[in-house]
């Protein structure tokens, strides 16, 4: 679907946090770089960021999916990633879900956050950032036992690990 056939649908039904999310979530899965863009144009962000501090499980793994997509898209990653603001919004609630999966494992949302972060880190400027504020969670053994048997997020976290740790302090500069 075309952004201009979805930017109609959206103007002509309900406000943009009542657009049925299954929809929104059926088209970040055709990886096209027109829907990111016009996702960048929406408040998206914010909706997706405030689910996945409040939802259930299902909602805010869908929502972090979600965000997911739109880091994926290099248009997305830069967009989240050209403000200090962006940047802490979006890594403040994927730090503060870390901090609940804790307590509560969740092998499915984690991966998501996980596949985030990883992504994140693949910007100079935020992999900068992210040395000083990923979860120590994340950089401890908190999650082997929950990842013990899914060998892509222990992949995904180790090269996230790597990232970070070849940061170099000199060469970048903050988010």
């Amino acid at each position: 679907m075309s952004s201009e056939h979805w930017c109609e649908l959206c103007r002509s039904s309900a406000p943009p946090y009542a657009v049925n999310f299954s929809f929104i979530l059926d088209q970040v899965k055709l990886d096209d770089s027109e829907v990111i863009n016009f996702l960048l144009q929406t408040e998206i962000i914010p909706l997706c960021l405030r689910i996945m501090e409040t939802g259930s499980e299902l909602s805010k793994t869908v929502a972090t999916f979600i965000v997911q997509k739109i880091l994926l898209d290099e248009m997305g990653l830069n967009y989240i990633c050209a403000t200090a603001e962006r940047f802490y919004a979006v890594s403040t609630v994927l730090s503060n879900m870390v901090a609940v999966l804790v307590e509560q494992p969740s092998v499915r949302l984690l991966k998501h956050i996980v596949r985030c972060y990883l992504r994140l880190s693949e910007n100079i400027r935020a992999r900068e950032a992210l040395r000083q504020c990923l979860p120590d969670s994340l950089r401890d053994q908190s999650f082997s036992n929950a990842l013990k048997d899914d060998v892509t997020v222990k992949r995904w976290l180790s090269q996230l690990l790597q990232n970070i740790e070849s940061a170099s302090p000199q060469s970048q500069q903050n988010p």
